[in-house]
């Protein structure tokens, strides 16, 4: 990455704020509630959304804009379970690959492995547009990540709109 460049710097600042946003959120979640999921259809846990933006992240920084290639399972994202030290310490090492890869991009030249089915995305022109497209992935799951935070921090006796609000945990990680 071209660091002269004030729009690029600017990209990764705030790429890495809103990384360090959804880091800073699961931290804060008590960890007893980082693998709990809300009673709503493909809901994911705090655990969930950060391993899955982990995953995300290097898989566009490095597979598509670089052509090297990091092992992913999409799939096993949306099902992790582990103690949030471990989550924390996954995005602690996500987040320095990332920083390496974006000093190995070049901004302007179009990705080295353009994902199939993808080659149409008005954001796949360059590395840069790919960078813009993880922005966007990482405002989406920062906003689901703090409505889930929100709803499993919020005592029913604290929510005058919605008094019939319970949340209880039960087996699996759900809530009902």
């Amino acid at each position: 990455m071209n660091s002269s460049v004030p729009g690029q710097r600017v990209l990764v600042e705030l790429l890495l704020e809103k990384f360090d946003q959804l880091v800073d959120t699961v931290n804060g979640i008590p960890d007893e509630l980082v693998n709990f999921m809300l009673p709503a259809q493909a809901s994911n846990s705090p655990v969930q959304i950060l391993v899955h933006c982990c995953g995300m992240m290097r898989r566009w920084s490095s597979t598509v804009n670089l052509g090297v290639a990091i092992p992913r399972d999409r799939d096993a994202e949306f099902s992790a379970q582990m103690e949030k030290q471990d989550a924390l310490k996954l995005a602690d090492a996500t987040r320095t690959a990332f920083i390496a890869d974006l000093s190995h991009t070049r901004m302007h030249l179009p990705p080295a492995a353009t994902p199939p089915g993808r080659e149409s995305e008005y954001w796949m022109g360059t590395c840069e547009g790919v960078l813009l497209h993880v922005f966007e992935e990482l405002c989406q799951h920062l906003g689901h990540l703090e409505i889930t935070r929100d709803v499993l921090g919020l005592p029913a006796s604290s929510n005058p709109g919605n008094s019939d609000l319970h949340i209880v945990p039960v087996e699996g990680g759900r809530f009902s």
